[in-house]
C-alpha cells in the first residue's frame, strides 16, 4: 500500500509528536508525570474542604492551579492517544496507552473533590467570589461545571466511578479498537484493512464495490458476537450511570455536556426525519435512474456517477485546493491552516495497524493540534482534509482561552470543519463549467451532506432505540441487526436494496462505542453551517472577522450567544428547515442538470 501511495499521491506527511514528548520512555514525560502527581496531592491537601471559605482572589488562584495541572495531564494523554492511534495493533503501544491512562486516572481522582466542592457553594457566595478579576476570568467554566450540579454524586461515589472507568468503559473501548484494527477483509487474494475495504465502495467498477461490500459483511458477521457484547455492555454501563445521576433520557447527559437543550436536539431530529422523503429518498431514486436501475444496491450508494472522472488527486494538489479556498475567504484562516503543512502536524498515509477514519486532536493550548487522515487521493479525501483542517484551525484560534475553556461543545465543534468543506466545495464548483462534471461534483456534495445529516440522524435513531430497549434487557445480534435495518430503510428510502450482509454494518461505527449520541453533532453542524453560509453569501464586509471571533470564543459562549451576531437562532424550529433547504436546493439543481 505504501509503495502505491508514494507513486500516485506524492510524498504524504507523517506527524512528529516531539512537540509533546520526545518518546514514550523519555525523561520529559516521566518528569511531568512525577511532578503533576506531587502537585495533585499537595493541591488536595491545600484546598479540600476549604473552597467555600476562600475569598475571590484565592478562589481564582485555586482554579488557575487546577488548570495548570489539567494542562499537564492533557498533554500526557494527548500524546498517549496519538501514539496509540498511529499503531493500535502493536501490543507495546497498547500497553503504553493503558499505563498512561491508569496513571492519569489516578492523578485526576485526587482532584475530583474540586468541582464537587465548587458545586456545593451557594449561588450568592459564588457570585461574591466572582467580583474579583482572578475568579471572574473563569466564569464560563464555572457556569458549565455548575450545570451538572443536579447530577453529581457524593465524592466517594465519584471517585469510585472514575477509578473503575479504566477497567470498565475505557477497557471496552480499547477492545473494540484493537478488534477492528486486527480484522482483515479478503479481496482478490489480498487481506485489506477496514479502511482500505471501505474505500473500495467508492470505486467506479460495480463489481469491485460489490465484492468489497460482501467481504465487509462476511467478516463483520463472523465477529458480530464480540461487537454485540461490547455494545450491550456499554449501553448497560451508561444506563446504570444515568440512573444514579438522574438523567431522564439516554441522550440527556450528552446534551448537557454539549450545552444544548434536549428540546433543541429533538427539533433537529424531527426536522431531519420529516425531510427524509425530499432529501435521501428523492436523491437515491434519481441516482438509481442515472444508473439505469429501479433500485440501487447498498454498495452503489456512494458510487461515483458513470461519467465522473476516476482521478487521483496528489497530496500537493489537495493542499493547494484547500488552502486556496480558505484564503479566498480569509487570509488569516489560510495562514493558520498552512502551519499544519509547514510543520509535521499531519499524519496522512494509510498504514498497517493505524486507526481508521480521520480526526483533529486539539492536544493542549501550550502545544498545537494534530490531524490524522487516511488519505487515498479521492475527492472525498480532499473534503476530509478540508474538514479536519477546519477543526485544527478552530482549535488554534480557541487555544488562548486556556485548558479549561478552549474546548468547544460538540454542537459547535463541527462548525469550522463543515464550513471549511463548504468553502472548498464552492470554490471547486465555481470554476467548473462543464455540465457533466458539474453534475458529478454536485452529486458528490449532496451525498456528503446526506451522509452528514440523514445518515448521522439515522445513527442517532439507532442508538436511541438500542439504549432505550437495552433498559428492558440484553439485545441479541439479530435484534441489533433488525433495529439497524429498520432505521436504514426509513432513512435511505425505497430506492435502496439491502441484503443479509448489510445487516452487520452497524458493528464498525466507532462513535457508538466511544461517544454515545455524539453523531447528531454532525447534522447540527451541517445545518448550522448551511444557514451560516447563506448569511455569508449575502453579507457585507466584516463576516470573516465575526466568524473568526466565533471560533476564538472556544467554550466560553453558548450556541445562542455565538449565533446572535449572524441573526441565527438554533432554538427556532425554522432554523433547521433553512439548513435542510440548502441540501434540497442542491438536489433540485441536480434535477435541472439531468
Amino acid at each position: 500500500m505504501a509503495d502505491t501511495q508514494g507513486q500516485e499521491l506524492g510524498k504524504l506527511p507523517n506527524w512528529d509528536l516531539g512537540d509533546l514528548y520526545p518518546a514514550p520512555d523519555s525523561d520529559a514525560l516521566k518528569m511531568d508525570l512525577a511532578r503533576v502527581e506531587r502537585e495533585a496531592h499537595a493541591f488536595r491537601d491545600a484546598y479540600r474542604g476549604k473552597l467555600a471559605a476562600l475569598d475571590g482572589p484565592a478562589f481564582g488562584a485555586a482554579i488557575a492551579a487546577y488548570e495548570a495541572m489539567e494542562e499537564v495531564t492533557g498533554r500526557v494523554m494527548s500524546y498517549a492517544q496519538l501514539v496509540y492511534s498511529g499503531n493500535v495493533a502493536d501490543p507495546q503501544v497498547g500497553k503504553f496507552f493503558q499505563t498512561m491512562r491508569e496513571r492519569i486516572t489516578a492523578i485526576s481522582t485526587e482532584l475530583i473533590f474540586f468541582t464537587l466542592e465548587i458545586n456545593a457553594i451557594d449561588d450568592a457566595a459564588l457570585n461574591a467570589k466572582l467580583k474579583s478579576p482572578e475568579a471572574a476570568k473563569y466564569a464560563p467554566w464555572l457556569r458549565d461545571v455548575r450545570a451538572f450540579r443536579p447530577h453529581q454524586l457524593a465524592e466517594d461515589m465519584e471517585r469510585l466511578l472514575h477509578e473503575k472507568s479504566v477497567a470498565g468503559r475505557a477497557a471496552w473501548n480499547r477492545l473494540f479498537d484493537e478488534t477492528m484494527a486486527s480484522l482483515r477483509f479478503p479481496y482478490d487474494g489480498r487481506m485489506l484493512t477496514s479502511e482500505e475495504t471501505l474505500h473500495l465502495l467508492s470505486e467506479h467498477d460495480g463489481a469491485v464495490r460489490e465484492k468489497a461490500a460482501k467481504s465487509l459483511g462476511t467478516v463483520l458477521r463472523q465477529n458480530a458476537r464480540i461487537f454485540c457484547l461490547v455494545t450491550n455492555t456499554l449501553a448497560k454501563d451508561k444506563e446504570v450511570e444515568d440512573k444514579w445521576r438522574n438523567f431522564p433520557r439516554p441522550p440527556s447527559s450528552r446534551n448537557l455536556g454539549n450545552q444544548v437543550e434536549d428540546e433543541v436536539v429533538d427539533a433537529l431530529v424531527s426536522a431531519v426525519k420529516a425531510a427524509y422523503p425530499r432529501l435521501s429518498h428523492d436523491y437515491y431514486r434519481m441516482k438509481a435512474g442515472w444508473f439505469g436501475k429501479d433500485k440501487l444496491d447498498y454498495w452503489d450508494r456512494n458510487a461515483p456517477l458513470p461519467e465522473s472522472e476516476d482521478k487521483i488527486i496528489r497530496w500537493d494538489e489537495a493542499k493547494g485546493i484547500v488552502l486556496d479556498a480558505y484564503g479566498a475567504f480569509s487570509n488569516e484562516l489560510a495562514a493558520i491552516g498552512r502551519r499544519f503543512f509547514d510543520n509535521a502536524w499531519i499524519d496522512a498515509p494509510v498504514r498497517e495497524g493505524k486507526a481508521g477514519g480521520a480526526f483533529a486532536h486539539p492536544t493542549v493550548p501550550s502545544a498545537h493540534p494534530y490531524l490524522m487522515l487516511n488519505y487515498q487521493g479521492r475527492t472525498r479525501d480532499v473534503m476530509t482534509l478540508a474538514h479536519e483542517l477546519g477543526h485544527g484551525v478552530h482549535q488554534v484560534l480557541a487555544a488562548p482561552q486556556g485548558a479549561l475553556m478552549a474546548d468547544t461543545p460538540l454542537t459547535l465543534a463541527e462548525t469550522a470543519s463543515v464550513f471549511g468543506e463548504m468553502l472548498t466545495f464552492r470554490a471547486l464548483l465555481a470554476r467548473e463549467s462543464d455540465p457533466k462534471r458539474r453534475r458529478s461534483m454536485l452529486a458528490s456534495k449532496v451525498e456528503d451532506m446526506l451522509n452528514t445529516v440523514v445518515r448521522q440522524i439515522a445513527f442517532y435513531d439507532f442508538e436511541l432505540r438500542v439504549h432505550t430497549e437495552r433498559r428492558e434487557g440484553e439485545l441479541t445480534e439479530e435484534r441489533l441487526c433488525d433495529i439497524w435495518m429498520d432505521v436504514q430503510r426509513e432513512s435511505l428510502g425505497p430506492a435502496l436494496r439491502f441484503d443479509g450482509d448489510y445487516r452487520y454494518f452497524w458493528t464498525y461505527i466507532p462513535h457508538f462505542i466511544h461517544s454515545p449520541f455524539y453523531v447528531y453533532a454532525y447534522a447540527f453542524g451541517d445545518c448550522l453551517v448551511n444557514s451560516l453560509y447563506a448569511v455569508y453569501e449575502n453579507a457585507e464586509s466584516g463576516f470573516a472577522e465575526r466568524y473568526l471571533d466565533m471560533l476564538r470564543a472556544g467554550g466560553t459562549k453558548r450556541h445562542k450567544e455565538l449565533l446572535a451576531p449572524f441573526g441565527l437562532d438554533a432554538t427556532d424550529p425554522a432554523f433547521w428547515d433553512k439548513g435542510l433547504g440548502v441540501v434540497s436546493g442542491f438536489i433540485e439543481e441536480l434535477k435541472a442538470l439531468s
